[in-house]
């Protein structure tokens, strides 16, 4: 029995460990060269490591949600002969199923047509064949199953229908090469496919759900927050949104209340440079920064992401507008890049009609604010004995008290309040 040991290669970027987020094979199964073997997720990527040689896997390397260091054992292949030899061709697809492309797994494209791989391929460790595998960084939707056919679907998907006790190979994919969506698991739950009755499911906290519950929790032990609830009469903004809407070429161009927030935020700023700023925690020192890069708190599929529109105070509505639907989408899908991800200097949270009346938001460390929006609701206003009906929306933001007095985070929501209360302001 000739074994090969695949180590957990150096996925780039200055990356010292990864977390195992998927198992594709298990002990026993047969593979071919590049077959995927497995996924791990840093905070960068994720990244699918495939089979280096044909061969059958002896052992694995970790538990899923386990974090290994780069250089660690991953898989243990069998690459003897005799394993070799017992190694099943790939099934041919039956007549009038899914086109085979769709099903096969991933192959190396020829010489001429190879991309540029996303993460460097290390050198050997030694003389012998034990070389690292090349490694590919993927898009959520394309991670492979494991065993017989190929079937699509992210690990956010895969996850939930562990969870759910719902068997992918039954699920019929309505996505791109029959890729499996959440809306096809929603559609098998519709049919009464799910587990039994009082059935206890364990979910492991891994891959980005493990990164949420881990900064969280960091930001609760060390912010100590407050939160200041104002309330905001929209009624005027939502005139000038609708007057917008109206003049829209294209009805889903139109902005949303969001992009006369965020301008609003931007203005506000410049005259309380202080919230526009990160708490470093080793130094004990306050770091204000010029740029206003506004995080966009984004519920995706796969758990809370925060896409930044960069140079918010610069940017006209249209191109927050357009920004807005740019990161939101790509986040959700699966396709937002590390730079998308990264270096807000305040954050906007929303969860539209789902706002309620007040939210007590947690900061995103090492931030020391965030706005936080609720959802529009109508009022009757009494004035000079006349009623009016007006559109209010209340503003729940938190503070890092180390950073801002409460008397500061006041002043900052009110100016806020007043921009969004008088549109016309915001441009002046």
């Amino acid at each position: 029995m000739a074994h090969r040991i695949v180590k957990l290669p150096d996925v780039g970027e200055g990356v010292a460990e990864a977390e195992v987020v998927e198992w594709a094979v298990a002990p026993g199964d047969a593979v071919r060269e590049d077959q995927m073997l497995g996924a791990v997720m840093t905070d960068k990527a994720t990244v699918e490591i495939p089979s280096p040689a044909d061969g059958r896997v002896v052992s694995l390397g970790a538990e899923l949600g386990s974090t290994l260091a780069v250089g660690a054992d991953f898989v243990v292949l069998d690459v003897g002969a005799a394993a070799v030899q017992e190694s099943p061709a790939q099934p041919a697809p039956p007549e009038k199923a899914t086109p085979p492309e769709a099903v096969r797994p991933a192959v190396k494209a020829p010489a001429e047509q190879q991309p540029q791989a996303s993460v460097s391929t290390p050198p050997a460790i030694d003389g012998s064949a034990q070389q690292l595998p090349k490694t590919r960084v993927v898009e959520p939707q394309t991670a492979d199953a494991a065993n017989g056919a190929r079937v699509l679907a992210a690990p956010a998907v895969r996850q939930r229908a562990r969870a759910l006790g719902i068997e992918l190979g039954a699920v019929v994919g309505t996505g791109a090469d029959g890729q499996i969506q959440h809306a096809d698991l929603d559609a098998m739950l519709a049919t009464g496919v799910r587990a039994d009755s009082g059935e206890v499911v364990d979910v492991p906290l891994v891959g980005l759900r493990r990164q949420i519950a881990a900064r969280m929790q960091k930001a609760k032990q060390t912010i100590p927050h407050f939160t200041y609830v104002e309330e905001v009469d929209v009624t005027e903004l939502s005139r000038l949104r609708e007057h917008l809407k109206s003049q829209a070429g294209d009805a889903g161009s139109a902005p949303t209340l969001l992009p006369f927030i965020i301008k609003a935020m931007a203005v506000a700023l410049a005259d309380f440079p202080q919230m526009n700023a990160r708490f470093d925690d080793e130094a004990g020192m306050i770091r204000q920064f010029a740029d206003i890069h506004i995080g966009l708190a984004t519920q995706t599929p796969a758990g809370l992401m925060v896409p930044v529109i960069r140079n918010a105070g610069t940017c006209s509505i249209d191109v927050l507008s357009a920004r807005i639907r740019e990161l939101a989408n790509a986040a959700r899908d699966g396709k937002a890049s590390r730079d998308d991800l990264v270096g807000s200097t305040i954050t906007l949270s929303s969860l539209g009609a789902l706002g309620g009346i007040v939210s007590t938001p947690v900061i995103n460390h090492p931030e020391v604010a965030i706005i936080g929006v609720n959802k529009i609701v109508e009022r009757p206003e009494f004035s000079n004995a006349m009623v009016s009906v007006r559109k209010i929306m209340n503003l729940s933001s938190s503070f890092d008290h180390r950073a801002v007095d409460g008397y500061e985070a006041a002043q900052f929501v009110q100016r806020i309040k007043t921009l969004l209360e008088y549109p016309a302001t915001i441009f002046m």
